[in-house]
């Protein structure tokens, strides 16, 4: 009588082969249309959570980020705001771990940087869709109030762009003597002063305008000018020059 056999050992390219016989996760043939989808006709092909699935697969890459996504945008409303939440309010989101934060703040940067670098390019007065278009990037979904100002040479070019105060959700300090100061010590012939509204409202305050004017009237003997005051939202934008209140 024969002895049974022992079981046969299963070689590792048996394993493999199950293994390629194993579906793959539901979730991956929807990012590769998202990723095709976005390829062949943009951003504009994709809804808000769409393209931030499309960040968060690079932090995440096994797990369904749909939701995760969604929850985002229910959060804090848009792509746009997720973007320039803080860092502790997006430890506040289950499951958005420290790599997937990075990398929406990344993404928040880089945005920045390009559009800090079309400013760049030419003469700040003669492109000024590229000044609202740099300040509505940088600051118009920030969730509290920042002043910022662009020190412009004699030829209306970018020497600096700074941030000189962060405040709270309806008001940010100024000093205006503070402001000619920096103004003197970068040897600038001309500010854009630019700032926004976490409401969404761009309508500038009466505050908003003793400032700007309290700013003109310390910087005139100088010699340095205020071309404009810019107020910015996610409702839009307000100008101080073009409102005629300077």
């Amino acid at each position: 009588m024969s002895e049974p056999r022992a079981p046969r050992r299963r070689a590792a390219g048996d394993k493999a082969a199950d293994g390629l016989r194993e579906e793959a996760p539901h979730f991956h043939g929807h990012r590769q249309r998202l990723r095709d989808r976005f390829l062949e006709a943009g951003e504009a092909a994709l809804a808000d959570y769409e393209l931030l699935e499309l960040v968060l697969y690079r932090a995440i890459p096994r797990r369904d980020v749909k939701p995760l996504a969604k929850s985002l945008i229910a959060r804090f409303g848009s792509f746009s705001e997720v973007a320039a939440a803080r860092p502790e309010r997006l430890r506040e989101i289950e499951g958005l771990g420290e790599a997937a934060i990075c990398e929406i703040k990344l993404m928040e940067a880089a945005a920045r940087r390009l559009a800090r670098s079309n400013l760049q390019k030419r003469t700040v007065l003669s492109s000024f869709v590229d000044v609202i278009d740099y300040c509505r990037t940088a600051m118009a979904y920030a969730e509290r109030e920042e002043f910022r100002i662009l020190f412009l040479d004699k030829r209306n070019a970018l020497i600096a762009d700074e941030v000189q105060g962060v405040g709270t959700v309806d008001h940010t300090p100024v000093y205006p003597r503070e402001v000619v100061r920096r103004a003197l010590e970068l040897g600038c012939s001309a500010l854009i002063l630019a700032h926004n509204h976490p409401s969404g409202d761009p309508t500038p305050s009466t505050a908003d305008i003793r400032m700007t004017l309290d700013i003109i009237a310390i910087a005139q003997p100088f010699g340095i000018s205020v071309h404009d005051h810019l107020i910015v939202g996610r409702n839009g934008h307000a100008s101080l020059k073009g409102l005629k209140f300077i």
